[in-house]
């Protein structure tokens, strides 16, 4: 500023509150900055979930829609042409949980890694802490999915599983997988930001982890014993779905070692995402 010297300019500057944008504020400062801006997170989610069915005839009905319909496709082509029915005693119930679960982790995954890069004036006209996009893009979706979860109870049922006490850990569960997909998806946000080329690998990635993480078959009946069936059945996305299989399906005890082994993956994810997403904090919005 003319005729204030540098240390003034910034008294002044700290006097009106005001702060430099284009840096990395401290951890501390950073998780304080998340908080103060809850309700704009909640916006931004309320907004992108309003604007995804705005211009349908049918509007948000497509939330309950499109699970049904992938339901019903998915059961017809795994169920029936390729007789998988037999693997599970409640096979649609089986189908419908990795299903839901996966449609959730699937959209936040692709949308949330790629919010930094289609979110560019968003972050140059604004200041806030940058980790709200990817965590709003996760959090609309978990809304988005809020029918699909609402369904699956309705089937269980249908299908003969009796509501019992371990249906509580059902909310628990999707919990779980929406930390396990956050964590996923800042730290993926980060690379796609960094590396713009990663973003075409997301979609590749989607498809390998859909048929690798148990959602259509047990994943014990096709990858058998030993190193590579555990690693397939302990890596983060299809803990998820079992988490909701043990809740909701009788023949899917609850497993202690499961429940330990998602909440591992969670707190983990969350904590080396967000450190790995604070790190780049100031690059945001400059290329």
């Amino acid at each position: 500023m003319p005729g204030l010297s540098e240390g003034q300019a910034a008294a002044l500057a700290e006097r009106h509150g005001l702060a430099q944008v284009g840096v990395r504020p401290p951890v501390g400062v950073y998780l304080r900055d998340l908080w103060r801006h809850r309700h704009f997170l909640l916006t931004l989610s309320n907004a992108g979930f309003t604007a995804r069915h705005q211009n349908n005839y049918l509007g948000v009905f497509w939330s309950v829609l499109n699970p049904l319909l992938f339901g019903a496709a998915y059961w017809l082509i795994f169920g029936k042409l390729l007789g998988t029915t037999g693997r599970t005693e409640n096979y649609v119930g089986f189908l419908l949980a990795g299903l839901f679960t996966f449609i959730f982790f699937s959209a936040a995954f692709n949308h949330g890694s790629k919010s930094m890069i289609s979110s560019t004036g968003l972050v140059r006209s604004l200041r806030f802490p940058r980790a709200l996009l990817p965590a709003s893009v996760v959090l609309t979706e978990l809304i988005a999915s809020l029918p699909a979860f609402g369904i699956l109870l309705v089937v269980a049922v249908a299908t003969g599983e009796v509501p019992s006490l371990k249906w509580l850990l059902f909310p628990v569960a999707v919990v779980l997988a929406a930390a396990i997909t956050l964590g996923i998806a800042l730290i993926c946000a980060r690379l796609v930001h960094a590396v713009r080329d990663v973003s075409n690998l997301i979609g590749l990635a989607t498809r390998v982890l859909r048929y690798v993480s148990g959602v259509f078959f047990p994943i014990a009946d096709y990858a058998g014993k030993g190193l590579i069936s555990d690693l397939m059945m302990y890596q983060p996305v299809a803990l998820m779905m079992t988490l909701v299989r043990q809740t909701l399906l009788e023949e899917f005890p609850l497993d202690p070692v499961t429940w330990l082994a998602s909440l591992a993956w969670a707190v983990g994810l969350c904590v080396v995402g967000f450190v790995t997403f604070w790190r780049a904090e100031a690059s945001y919005g400059r290329a």
